[in-house]
């Protein structure tokens, strides 16, 4: 288990979910993780958002598809804590990237733009004021890490380093090399982690035929067991697209699955778990 008071420049802070129904979307992840959820906008606004919170500290929000450019489906967005969102959109820009959604007051309690890197996978990156990401991160219930699928993983390298000052790192997970984006300096995860603690995100590496997804970000959540949680999904209107499975070199098991709107994630136990 991780409290947070904040993060630092660079380093992804905070999950939050896109849904056509973001109402639907509340209680379904609230029966599947545990969460509480509070809906910050007034009775008579048309939109939803929706914190989600465990043991009373904050760990993702879910949100209504209006205000800022909705995406084409529901979606699990990745939010990067920046000291200035103006300065991130115009720097995204100049390295290559494209704003999707220009800077704008979230009713979250930030400055957040919406963004995407130039093989078009999106992110957001969030100015905090009253709302300074995940409170809770890496325990069941809560968001852990954040993994970018590319089909350029070069082109990757060279934008978010230049737009975070991030380096890479390569882990071996039995004959699969995979990459892990580090924030020099910065400790984050957790002492038993078997990966170093500088690391803030992972790519996955395209498949040798080409055919892989389209760009995007993805976000990973902690179970106490992967097997039943996966399960409830499909009980629930979801998918399961593969899995559960035991992760190489990790002590890790995880399924990948889509939740009954259309947003995939993936459900990851931690060993010790279940």
């Amino acid at each position: 288990m991780s409290e947070r008071d904040g993060y630092r420049h660079g380093v992804p802070c905070f999950g939050l979910g896109v849904f056509p129904d973001p109402d639907a979307s509340a209680s379904f992840y609230s029966e599947l993780f545990g969460w509480e959820t509070e809906d910050l906008m007034p009775a008579d606004d048309l939109g939803s958002y929706h914190v989600c919170r465990l043991r009373g500290r904050d760990v993702a929000a879910i949100v209504s598809q209006h205000g800022a450019p909705a995406p084409p489906r529901a979606v699990w967005a990745t939010l990067i804590w920046v000291d200035a969102a103006n300065e991130a959109a115009a720097k995204a820009k100049a390295v290559g990237g494209e704003v999707i959604g220009e800077p704008f007051d979230s009713p979250g309690g930030g400055r957040q733009a919406v963004l995407a890197d130039p093989a078009g996978a999106v992110f957001s990156v969030w100015e905090p004021r009253e709302r300074r990401g995940a409170q809770l991160v890496n325990e069941p219930g809560a968001w852990s890490m954040s993994a970018l699928y590319s089909p350029d993983p070069d082109g990757a390298k060279r934008f978010y380093g230049e737009l975070f000052g991030w380096g890479t790192r390569s882990f071996d997970m039995g004959g699969a090399e995979m990459l892990m984006w580090t924030a020099p300096g910065y400790v984050g995860g957790e002492p038993q982690q078997p990966v170093p603690r500088d690391v803030v995100a992972t790519m996955s590496p395209p498949t040798e035929d080409g055919d892989g997804p389209a760009p995007h970000w993805s976000v990973d959540s902690w179970v106490a067991n992967v097997d039943e949680a996966s399960a409830k999904v499909a009980e629930r209107g979801g998918e399961v697209l593969t899995g559960p499975y035991d992760v190489p070199n990790t002590g890790l098991r995880q399924s990948a699955v889509v939740d009954p709107q259309g947003a995939s994630l993936s459900l990851t136990q931690p060993p010790g778990a279940g």
